[in-house]
C-alpha cells in the first residue's frame, strides 16, 4: 500500500485510515466482499499502532461499510450498496469534497489552542481586551436611543454608518469618497473574499506579499487563482517586482498591506507608494489595498498616507475596518471604490446574507461620531507603545541570542527572525505546552526561521511570562547554537 497517513495532520490518524478506505470503497476500488487487511498486517504497512486500525475498522463498521465474520476476518459489507442496513451520509467525503477549502490545519491548531484556555496569547492579530473601548461603547447603549428599523438594511450598509465613514476617511486618512463608494462588510476577509469572487475568474493570477496575512488564507486557492508572490524586506515590497510579474504571468489584480505590514510591520515608502500606484496606472491594473494599521501610527513625524489618498484616479481598492481600533468582534469592516464595482459586490454580498446587522452598524456610527474617538485613539497608540517598548526591553534582556527583529514604527506585529536552527513547528507545540502561543512565520509566507509576535494581544503584565515561556520552550528544543 503506497499511501501513508499523515502523522502531521489535526485529522487523528484513525480516521485518516477510515476516510481512505471508505473512498476506495466508493470508487470501487474494493468491491463488496473484499476482504480487508488483518488489523496487525494493515498497521505494520501504514506504520501505526494496531489499536489505530482496530478504531479505524470500528467507524468503517458503525458507518455500514464492512462486516466482521469470526475466522474470515474483515471485509466489505455484501450489501455495502443496498437497503438491508441503514447507512448514514459519509460527511467526510463531502466535507473534502467542497470547493470552498478550510483553513491551514495548523491555523486551526492554533485557534482552537488559543480558544477558552488560559495561554499568554502572542497569535491573535487583534486586540487585548484592555485596549478595547468598552467604556466609550456601554456609554453609547445607555444614553443613546436605538431607532433604527430593524427590517433588512440597505445593500451597501446602513446609510448613517457609511456618511460617518466618508467623514472619518476624509478627517483621519485623507481620502474623499461618497456614502455611494462604500460597502459595509463582515470585517476586511468578506471584503477580500467578495474580491475575488466577484472580480477575478478561475485561473487568474495575482500577486501578493511575501510574507504576508494573505499567505494563509485559503480564498485565493479557493477561488481557483494563481498566486505569485512579492518579497517584502525592511522597507516593504520592490515596486518593480509588479511590473516584472505583470510581463511574465500577466498579473490581474495586486494586494497589498503597505502601511506597518502584517506581519513584518514595514513601511512602504511614500516614493515607493506613489510608483505603486504609477505603474498601476501604466499596466492597468487594480491595486486592493488592505489598511488595518496606518491609524495606528507612533510617530507624527512618520507619512502614513495610504494608497487611496494618493489615488485621484481610481486605481485603488481600498478595505479597512475596525478590528485594529476599536473591537474585532464588531465585524465592521469596508470596502471604498468605483460606483460600478461596489454595487457589483453589495449585489453579492446581499446573496450571502442579506446584509450586515443593523446593532453593530449602529454602535459603529455612533462610536466614529462620538467626541471621543479622537483621544480614545490617541489612547490605543499610547497603549500599543507601552506594550511594543515592554515586549522589546524583555527581548533584549532574556531573548538576545535567540532571535533578532526590527522595531516597528506602527502596528501591532513584532517580525522576529531566530538565530538558532529550531523546527517551527515544534518550537510551537513546546511552547503551547508551556502556556504561551506565537504564529509561526512559516504560516505566513516562504521565508524560514521567522516567527511572528503580536503584542496588540496580549496583557502587558503577561509579557514577561510570556517571554520565558518562549525562552524555556527554546531551550528545550535547541543547544543553542548561534548560527
Amino acid at each position: 500500500m503506497e499511501w501513508k497517513p499523515d502523522k502531521q495532520s489535526d485529522i487523528p490518524l484513525y480516521q485518516q485510515i477510515a476516510n481512505y478506505i471508505q473512498k476506495r470503497i466508493a470508487y470501487g476500488e474494493y468491491p463488496p466482499g473484499t476482504i480487508l487487511p488483518p488489523e496487525r498486517t494493515l498497521a505494520k504497512e501504514l506504520g501505526v499502532n494496531r489499536g489505530t486500525v482496530v478504531t479505524a475498522y470500528d467507524v468503517l463498521y458503525s458507518n455500514g461499510m464492512i462486516e466482521r465474520i469470526k475466522g474470515s476476518g474483515t471485509k466489505v459489507l455484501s450489501d455495502v450498496w443496498g437497503l438491508t442496513r441503514s447507512r448514514i451520509p459519509n460527511w467526510d467525503l463531502y466535507v473534502e469534497r467542497g470547493s470552498f477549502l478550510p483553513n491551514l490545519p495548523l491555523f486551526q491548531h492554533i485557534r482552537k489552542e488559543i480558544h477558552g484556555k488560559d495561554l499568554i496569547n502572542f497569535a491573535s492579530g487583534e486586540l487585548a481586551q484592555d485596549l478595547m473601548p468598552y467604556d466609550i461603547f456601554k456609554d453609547i447603549m445607555s444614553k443613546n436611543e436605538f431607532k433604527q428599523s430593524l427590517s433588512y438594511e440597505h445593500p451597501q450598509g446602513n446609510l448613517g454608518l457609511r456618511n460617518e465613514i466618508v467623514n472619518h476617511l476624509k478627517e483621519y486618512r485623507n481620502i474623499k469618497c461618497s456614502s455611494q463608494s462604500i460597502l459595509i462588510t463582515s470585517g476586511a476577509q468578506q471584503a477580500l473574499h467578495l474580491v475575488t469572487q466577484c472580480l477575478l475568474n478561475r485561473g487568474d493570477a495575482i500577486a501578493y506579499e511575501d510574507p504576508s496575512y494573505a499567505h494563509s488564507l485559503p480564498i485565493f486557492r479557493s477561488a481557483g487563482l494563481k498566486t505569485h508572490k512579492l518579497p517584502v524586506g525592511r522597507n516593504g515590497i520592490d515596486p518593480e517586482d509588479i511590473l516584472y510579474l505583470y510581463q511574465k504571468y500577466k498579473i490581474k489584480m495586486v494586494f497589498l498591506n503597505p502601511i506597518f505590514q502584517n506581519p513584518t510591520g514595514s513601511l512602504l515608502s511614500l516614493e515607493n507608494r506613489k510608483r505603486v500606484l504609477e505603474i498601476s496606472k501604466e499596466i492597468g491594473i487594480p491595486i486592493i489595498e488592505d489598511d488595518p494599521y496606518s491609524l495606528i501610527s507612533f510617530s507624527d513625524d512618520l507619512n502614513t498616507s495610504t494608497l487611496k489618498s494618493l489615488d485621484p484616479g481610481g486605481n485603488v481598492l481600498y478595505i479597512s475596518s475596525f478590528s485594529k481600533i476599536a473591537a474585532s468582534g464588531l465585524r465592521i469592516g469596508w470596502i471604498v471604490g468605483p460606483d460600478n464595482v461596489i454595487h457589483r459586490l453589495a449585489d453579492a454580498k446581499q446573496q450571502i446574507d442579506f446584509g450586515h446587522s443593523i446593532l453593530p452598524q449602529w454602535l459603529a456610527a455612533e462610536f466614529l461620531h462620538s467626541d471621543s474617538f479622537g483621544s480614545i485613539l490617541l489612547e490605543l497608540k499610547q497603549k500599543l507603545i507601552e506594550k511594543r517598548d515592554t515586549l522589546i526591553t524583555i527581548l533584549e534582556e532574556e531573548m538576545d541570542e535567540y532571535l533578532s527583529f526590527h522595531i516597528p514604527e506602527g502596528g501591532i506585529h513584532l517580525w522576529c527572525q531566530l538565530k538558532i536552527e529550531v523546527n517551527e513547528y515544534q518550537l510551537l507545540e513546546e511552547a503551547l505546552r508551556n502556556g504561551v502561543a506565537f504564529v509561526p512565520g512559516s504560516l505566513l509566507g516562504t521565508k524560514k526561521g521567522c516567527i511572528r509576535l503580536t503584542y496588540g494581544r496580549v496583557e502587558t503584565n503577561l509579557i514577561r511570562d510570556g517571554i520565558l515561556k518562549l525562552k524555556k520552550a527554546i531551550l528545550k528544543l535547541t543547544n543553542s547554537a548561534i548560527i
